[in-house]
């Protein structure tokens, strides 16, 4: 039996007095000599396997399932008969309607399911039910494989004082507390494996946002004695699949036992990266009865990974409320000219299949006569959508696991910059803006981070990425180029002038631009392909390409190039563009457009103190109101659910009651009337 170790460097908990919030977090796997991420055939494992999981994650246990030749069945709900794990899945069968407890919970329709589709065995990927131990009873009883720990570990680490005794008994470092009885365990022999450490520590709703491995923080003597103490913890509970480990450190890096996950971490590919382990395939070998085919001596650090979490959100909204819709556009980021694949290191074998490389020698073992190279690439996409796909109420918002890799961390932090900048969403809100930000914010660049980094970074919430003078010059620029590429364009019919005789001579425009509370006269003049402009008396070259289609649009700007993204555009001369992962509105009009503009008449600012709208599209949970009522400022008017979070509504003022639009059971959009006050 092994572990592999996973280190999470600020945990879920609340900061202690005088301590550091850091965490550790390690992967667990049995193992014993050599391992080889790549797919034997001539190793058998189960013929058809069922996971009992959704979205990204049923995705990335199905591809690795075609990889080792297992036919997988998917399940799903109503509203998911055409999400895309169901899509790729030898078999799909429907469990029942969208609430989490008619179907991805629902035992009884899922053990049904397995029995009339015959699968062997069952990967229940995160969440839902993958830590249930029932579930893994009800499985073992009909003599289907639980990709997974046995019931016993489940149990015992579920049971958080149970497994600090546990992690005591085992010699592990535990915080001093409550001492109490526990039954006894047997131990179970076999060798073990750490797999090195991840910090998680960017996180918002005690949820994680950001990851990466390894961490910044821990020098190798500490992750050392670690991994020694987790692999000591899963022998003490016969663990035999994948799981974590939690630890707190302090400032002087001591640790301490925190818990115990049984399962697969949703940020495991950062691990993958960095190893060169499938993880998925080494749960699917364990839960066979096959040893792992590595050693703790050729586990490498190699490179560093970082993962950021896309989540169909408004981060603007308390660093994230849920925002649903149709993907009316979606392209994942994998064309960025940084992403060419490589071969990540050499992974010993004694098997002859994959590519014949040259001989090495072992340490501690015979020469062997071939070795296998992985091939890794810098930029990956583990999603469960795609362009067309629905973000619903009813699930989490993830809409992917953003990954890229360097060989070290300024290149893969660089290279995520690059990969969210050339990340096209549209139809929902999403978080790319605060992801960018938070990546180059200096003090996540010099690595000093912790649970509390969001609401200590922005203190009055998240406001999207502050310009600076050049940046603010840049954006103009940009925009009053694109504006003229437009306008040129529009002059033309398949490439030539719509009029042929009353071709347009003129090269020089005068414009005005709104941007926030700044309006900014522009002066561009066109040079073949390139534009001239001047903005605050400096003078600016824009080239591109100025291809209108595309959703994405190159743009160098004196020698500086930015990718950029045009989000929508009105007749009015209104426009969205995403500039620095933000999205800024601006106005763009002629001069003499400007001039009369200032004539229209301005819209009245709506009163929000009297009525009160949804923040967020969901489930009225409870209404605490009703016409008539008096309500003091800051009481609870309404309960509103959705994507598993429960937000409560409150008065703006102090008043009475005039209307109540909504009732308990009622599904509400953003932005909809719930309650009006005289």
């Amino acid at each position: 039996m092994a572990l592999a170790a996973l280190l999470r460097c600020g945990g879920r908990r609340a900061r202690l007095p005088g301590w550091e919030t850091l965490c550790s977090r390690w992967c667990l796997i049995t193992s014993h000599k050599f391992y080889s991420s790549v797919y034997d055939p001539n190793e058998k494992t189960f013929e058809k396997l069922l996971i009992a999981n959704r979205g990204e994650i049923a995705c990335r246990v199905i591809k690795t399932c075609k990889k080792m030749g297992i036919k997988t069945v998917a399940i799903h709900s109503d509203v998911d008969a055409n999400a895309v794990h169901v899509k790729m899945a030898d078999e799909a069968v429907c469990v029942g309607p969208a609430p989490t407890s008619k179907s991805y919970l629902n035992m009884d329709a899922i053990m049904e399911v397995i029995r009339k589709t015959r699968a062997q065995a069952v990967h229940p990927g995160y969440g839902f039910l993958s830590e249930n131990k029932e579930f893994a009873r009800r499985l073992a009883s009909e003599g289907v494989t639980f990709i997974g720990p046995d019931t016993h570990a489940i149990q015992a680490m579920g049971d958080k004082i149970e497994s600090k005794l546990l992690a005591k008994n085992a010699k592990v470092n535990t915080i001093p507390g409550f001492d109490g009885v526990v039954k006894v365990l047997a131990d179970k022999h076999g060798n073990a494996l750490w797999l090195n450490e991840r910090e998680c520590s960017i996180q918002r709703r005690n949820q994680k946002v950001v990851e990466e491995a390894p961490s910044t923080f821990l020098d190798p003597e500490t992750r050392r004695a670690m991994g020694e103490q987790a692999v000591a913890l899963a022998k003490a509970v016969k663990y035999s699949s994948a799981g974590t480990v939690e630890f707190l450190v302090d400032s002087s890096k001591n640790f301490y036992f925190l818990e115990m996950n049984t399962r697969l971490q949703v940020e495991h590919p950062v691990t993958e990266c960095i190893t060169g382990l499938d993880l998925v395939q080494e749960m699917i070998r364990v839960a066979k009865g096959y040893p792992l085919r590595h050693k703790q001596a050729d586990i490498p650090i190699n490179g560093w990974a970082v993962e950021c979490r896309v989540y169909a959100e408004d981060p603007y909204k308390s660093f994230g409320l849920p925002s649903i819709g149709k993907l009316s556009q979606y392209q994942e980021p994998l064309h960025v000219p940084s992403n060419q694949s490589f071969n990540w290191g050499c992974v010993l074998t004694k098997q002859s299949h994959g590519k014949s490389c040259v001989n090495i020698k072992a340490s501690g073992e015979e020469q062997l006569q071939k070795k296998r190279c992985l091939t890794v690439e810098r930029v990956r996409v583990d999603s469960g959508i795609q362009q067309g796909s629905d973000i619903s109420i009813y699930y989490d918002p993830m809409i992917s696991k953003l990954i890229t890799y360097g060989s070290n961390r300024a290149e893969a932090l660089k290279r995520m910059e690059e990969a969210l900048d050339n990340y096209v969403i549209r139809g929902v809100a999403h978080n790319i803006s605060l992801l960018r930000e938070v990546i180059v914010h200096p003090r996540f660049v010099q690595g000093d981070i912790s649970t509390k980094f969001l609401p200590e970074v922005y203190p009055d919430g998240f406001k999207g990425h502050k310009l600076t003078d050049l940046e603010r010059r840049q954006l103009l620029a940009t925009a009053a180029s694109l504006y003229v590429a437009e306008q040129l364009r529009s002059q033309r019919f398949l490439g030539t002038p719509r009029i042929p005789i009353a071709e347009s001579k003129r090269s020089s425009w005068e414009l005005s631009v709104h941007l926030g509370d700044g309006i900014y006269p522009v002066a561009v003049s066109k040079h073949g392909s390139s534009f001239s402009v001047e903005v605050d008396g400096m003078k600016l070259n824009v080239t591109s390409e100025w291809n209108l289609a595309s959703p994405l649009l190159s743009v160098t700007i004196d020698g500086t190039q930015r990718t950029i993204q045009r989000i929508s555009r009105n007749a009015s001369g209104e426009t969205s563009i995403q500039f620095l992962g933000t999205v800024y509105k601006l106005q763009i009009l002629t001069k003499v457009a400007a001039e009369l503009s200032k004539y229209m008449p301005e819209k009245a600012a709506e009163d929000t103190s009297s009525i009160l709208r949804s923040p967020m599209p969901g489930t009225v949970v409870a209404v605490s109101v009703k016409p008539g009522d008096m309500v003091s400022e800051g009481q609870e008017i309404c309960v509103i659910e959705a994507m598993k979070m429960q937000n409560s509504m409150i008065a703006a003022k102090t008043g009475k009651v005039k209307a109540v639009h909504c009732k308990a059971g009622d599904t509400v959009g953003e932005e909809d009337l719930l309650v009006e006050l005289e």
